[in-house]
C-alpha cells in the first residue's frame, strides 16, 4: 500500500509548473513587443538626428557662402582653399569640397580620417549625411541665374553611429527593465488569481482517500463563483453526482438479479418492442460448484458479468441456474463464441475464503435463437433454451448446445473452419493460383488474375465458398489481403526480371480498402518490389460491404495516382443506382467486369449483359467478361464487341509454375 501511495505521488508530482510556463509566455510576449517598439523608436530618433545634422551642415555652408562665392568667381584658388580650411575645426564635418555645376570636384580640404562604421549601419540609416549649398555670383539674382559652383559638406558618420549605439543601449536598458517589472507583476497576479486555486484543488484531490473518490465534491471558491474555475468546479461536482448515482444503480442491479418471471417479461418486451424485427439469443446456464457469496460478490457470477456485453441481461432463476438475454448478437456463430467465453470464465478455479479450498466449477449452456418477428413467446423461448441446456448436461460437463441440433453441428463446423484458417495463417499455407485473361478474338493472353488458395488437409489447394465471410468475421481479412498483395508483387517482380510485362489482377475486399494503413502498406510493397505502372491491377467488388463509399472512391483514385490499374468486379450485383454511377464517373476506373452470373445465361438471356455493356460504353470504360465457359458465350461476347474474357473455356486457375509453362514460356494461344 505504501508503494502504491508513493507511485501515485510520483505520478501527480508537478514537473513543469504553470507559474513558470505563464511567466515564460508573458516574458516572451513582452520581449517581442518591446523589440518592436525599440525598433520603431530607434529609427525615429535616428531620423531626428539626421535632420539636426543636415540643418547644422546647411548653417555651416551658409556662413561661408558669400566669401566663398566671391573667391570662386575671381578664380582665386588660394582664397578658396583658405576658406575651406577654416571649416576644419567644425566637429561634425569630415569632408568639404567645391564642385562645379557639371559635378566635377575642384578644391577640397582634408580632414583627419574618421573611425570606421559597420556597413550594415551605413546601409540601414543611409549614411553619410550630405548637403549641397549652391554658390552664386554676388551680382546676380539667385532665383533667376544658375549657380557657379556648389559647396558640398558631409557629416562624420561615426558621430551618428555613436548616437545609434547610445540610443539603442538606453532603450534596451529601459525597456528590458520595464519588461521584467511587468512580467513579474502580471505573473504574480495570474498566480494569485488562477494558479493558487488550481493548486489547492489538486492538493485536495491528491489527498482524497480511494473510498471517497466516487462521491467527493469540491468546495466552491468564493472569488471564482462566476468564472471558468467556478464552472469547472460545478461541472466536476455534477459529474461526481452522476457517477455516484450510476455506481449505486449498478450495485443495486448486480446484487438483485431479475428472477424467472421478471426475465420472461423483459424477453417479451424485446420480442414486441421496436427491435422486434432483429434476431437475438437467450442462454440458459447451469453451474456446478457456484461457490460462496451473493450476487455480484460471488466470484463465478462476477466473472460472468465481466464477459457479458453491456446491453445483456443476466437473471438468476435458481441457486445455480442463470439466464442471459443477449440483444445485440444476431448471428448464431457469434452467440456460440460468447458462450465459449462464458464457459471459460465458469471453469476458472475459485478459492473459498472460509475453508481455504479451491473449487473447479463446471457448467452447461443451452442457446435458443429468436428469429425476427417469429411467432413465439418469451416463456417458450426460455423453455427451448432450457431443453438445449438439459441436452448439453446429458452429454457431459462443459457442453454447449443450440435448441436446434443441426444448428449446433453447423456452428461447430464453422468454429473448426475458423481454427483451420488461423492455423493456416500461422503456417503460411496460402498461395496464388493464376487464371489467364485472353483476347477472345485472337486467343492471345493479355493478362492474368490471381486467386487465393489454402492448403487443405489432404495436401491439395482450394478455398471454401464462404471463406471470405469467415475471414472477415474473425478479423483476419486485412492480413490475408496484405499477404495476397505481397505474393502478387513478388510474382510481378520475378516476371519483370525475366522481361515479362503481363499485368496481374488481384481482388481487394471491402474490409481491406477501409483499413487506415492500406495505402501506406501498398506504397511500401510497390517500392520494395519496384512494380511498374500498369503492371499491377486491383479489382474491387461492387458487392463489397463498404460502409463509406465516398472514402473508398477516394482510395481508388489514389491507387490510379500510384500507377495501379483499377477494375470493378461483380458489376450490376451491388449498388449500381444512378447516384452511385454518377460518383463512379469521377473515378478513373480502367475496366468493368461482367459478372459470371450474367455471362452464364448467354446467349439465351442477354438482357443484363447488354445493360452492363451499355453502361460501360456510355462511361467509356473497357469491358471484360468472367466465367466464360462455352463457345456460344464467347461468340455472343465477340459479336457485342467485348474482346477480353476469362473462364474455364480458356483455363481454370492453375498453380504459378503450370501457368508460366503453358502460357508464358510456350506463348500458347487459347
Amino acid at each position: 500500500m505504501h508503494f502504491q501511495d508513493s507511485a501515485r505521488r510520483e505520478r501527480l508530482r508537478v514537473r513543469r509548473s504553470l507559474t513558470i510556463k505563464q511567466m515564460a509566455a508573458v516574458s516572451g510576449v513582452a520581449l517581442v513587443t518591446i523589440c518592436f517598439f525599440i525598433a520603431i523608436q530607434l529609427f525615429h530618433f535616428v531620423e531626428q538626428r539626421r535632420d539636426d545634422y543636415a540643418q547644422q551642415l546647411e548653417n555651416i555652408g551658409h556662413s561661408v557662402v558669400r566669401p566663398l562665392s566671391q573667391s570662386v568667381l575671381n578664380v582665386d584658388l588660394k582664397e578658396t582653399q583658405h576658406i575651406l580650411n577654416t571649416l576644419r575645426p567644425v566637429g561634425i564635418l569630415n569632408r568639404a569640397e567645391v564642385v562645379l555645376p557639371n559635378r566635377i570636384p575642384t578644391l577640397s580640404t582634408h580632414f583627419p580620417e574618421g573611425r570606421p562604421v559597420p556597413d550594415w549601419v551605413m546601409a540601414s540609416f543611409d549614411l553619410p549625411i550630405k548637403v549641397s549649398v549652391p554658390l552664386y555670383s554676388p551680382a546676380v539674382n539667385p532665383t533667376t541665374s544658375q549657380p557657379i559652383a556648389y559647396l558640398v559638406l558631409q557629416a562624420d558618420p561615426y558621430r551618428m553611429y555613436q548616437f545609434f549605439v547610445s540610443a539603442l543601449s538606453t532603450l534596451l536598458t529601459t525597456y528590458l527593465l520595464l519588461a521584467l517589472v511587468l512580467s513579474i507583476a502580471i505573473s504574480w497576479c495570474i498566480n494569485r488569481l488562477i494558479i493558487h486555486p488550481l493548486r489547492s484543488i489538486a492538493r485536495e484531490l491528491e489527498s482524497l482517500p480511494e473510498s471517497e473518490v466516487h462521491y467527493h465534491q469540491l468546495a466552491a471558491r468564493p472569488r471564482h463563483r462566476d468564472d471558468e474555475l467556478g464552472i469547472l468546479i460545478r461541472s466536476y461536482n455534477r459529474n461526481q453526482q452522476l457517477l455516484d448515482k450510476a455506481l449505486k444503480a449498478m450495485q443495486e442491479t448486480r446484487e438483485s438479479f431479475p428472477n424467472e418471471e421478471q426475465f420472461v417479461s423483459r424477453v417479451e418486451q424485446r420480442i414486441n418492442g421496436s427491435l422486434a424485427g432483429k434476431d437475438f439469443h437467450i442462454m440458459l446456464i447451469c453451474i456446478e460448484n457456484v461457490g460462496e457469496g451473493e450476487g455480484a460478490f460471488c466470484p463465478v457470477i462476477s466473472s460472468l458479468l465481466k464477459v457479458l456485453p453491456e446491453q445483456s441481461l443476466l437473471a438468476r432463476l435458481g441457486y445455480n441456474e442463470f439466464a442471459v438475454m443477449v440483444s445485440e448478437i444476431e448471428r448464431p456463430f457469434m452467440a456460440m463464441r460468447l458462450a465459449r467465453e462464458l464457459m471459460a470464465s465458469i471453469n476458472t478455479p475459485q478459492t473459498t475464503a472460509e475453508m481455504g479450498i479451491t473449487l473447479h466449477p463446471t457448467g452447461s449452456i443451452g442457446i435458443a435463437q429468436y428469429i425476427g418477428r417469429q411467432a413465439i413467446s418469451g416463456h417458450q423461448l426460455l423453455t427451448h433454451a432450457r431443453a438445449a441446456r438439459l441436452s448439453a448436461d446429458r452429454q457431459g460437463k462443459n457442453q454447449i448446445l443450440f435448441f436446434e441440433p443441426g444448428l449446433t453441428a453447423k456452428i461447430h463446423r464453422r468454429l473448426l473452419q475458423e481454427n483451420e484458417i488461423l492455423h493456416a495463417m500461422e503456417k503460411n499455407d496460402f498461395t496464388l493460383f493464376i487464371q489467364p485473361q485472353v483476347n477472345m478474338s485472337t486467343g492471345e493472353v493479355m493478362g492474368a488474375e490471381a486467386f487465393l488458395r489454402r492448403k487443405m488437409n489432404d495436401g491439395s489447394y482450394g478455398l471454401e465458398s464462404d471463406f471470405i465471410v469467415v475471414a472477415e468475421e474473425i478479423g483476419v481479412m486485412a492480413q490475408l489481403g496484405y499477404k495476397m498483395l505481397e505474393l502478387g508483387c513478388h510474382i510481378l517482380a520475378d516476371w519483370r526480371r525475366r522481361d515479362i510485362t503481363l499485368p496481374l489482377s488481384l481482388s481487394l475486399s471491402g474490409v481491406q480498402i477501409q483499413q487506415a494503413n492500406f495505402l501506406p502498406e501498398l506504397r511500401s510493397l510497390i517500392s520494395r518490389y519496384q512494380i511498374d505502372n500498369g503492371q499491377l491491377v486491383l479489382e474491387i467488388t461492387e458487392t463489397a460491404r463498404i460502409a463509406d463509399w465516398e472514402q473508398a472512391l477516394i482510395v481508388l483514385a489514389e491507387l490510379r495516382r500510384l500507377g495501379i490499374s483499377v477494375e470493378l468486379d461483380d458489376f450490376g450485383l451491388g449498388y449500381s443506382g444512378l447516384e452511385y454511377l454518377n460518383r463512379l464517373r469521377n473515378v478513373p476506373i480502367n475496366a468493368i467486369k461482367i459478372d459470371r452470373i450474367f455471362v452464364a445465361s448467354l446467349p439465351e438471356d442477354d438482357a443484363m449483359a447488354n445493360i452492363v455493356a451499355s453502361i460501360a460504353r456510355a462511361m467509356n470504360i473497357k469491358l471484360k467478361a468472367e466465367g466464360v465457359e462455352t463457345e456460344a458465350q464467347r461468340g455472343w461476347l465477340l459479336n457485342n464487341r467485348i474482346l477480353f474474357g476469362q473462364g474455364y473455356l480458356f483455363s481454370a486457375p492453375v498453380p504459378l509454375v503450370e501457368f508460366e509453362t503453358k502460357f508464358l514460356l510456350n506463348e500458347t494461344r487459347v
